[in-house]
């Protein structure tokens, strides 16, 4: 297996980091909103990287998936819940697909008339 994933995590380090210094007012705002995704305990650590992991896959951000399979992998996700995670993210994609080709047809529809 190609071990392209470690290489694409380096690299977004990196970059993060780069643009931290750039931006920092940004930055901090975005990492004080991540931080304030893991308050209380109505998900623990697992669950929210099996979302986090899904909704990568669905707005298709490599440097995401790299970061939540990661942090997936040392909150303790299995194999079978991350492929299960990912099985949803597939289904809603689908249906957002579906949902969409609905309005995009109605689109159609109506600038024919």
């Amino acid at each position: 297996m190609e071990k392209k994933w470690f290489g694409e995590l380096s690299a977004l380090v990196r970059r993060v980091t780069r643009f931290d210094k750039a931006n920092a007012p940004v930055a901090s705002a975005f990492h004080q909103l991540e931080a304030a995704t893991r308050e209380g305990d109505a998900l623990d650590a697992k669950t929210h990287e099996l979302i986090s992991l899904a909704v990568a896959v669905t707005t298709r951000c490599d440097g995401c998936i790299a970061a939540h399979a990661s942090a997936a992998k040392r909150a303790g996700a299995s194999r079978e819940e991350v492929a299960a995670a990912l099985g949803t993210a597939i289904a809603l994609n689908a249906g957002a697909a579906y949902v969409y080709s609905s309005r995009a047809f109605e689109a159609f529809e109506e600038l024919e008339a």
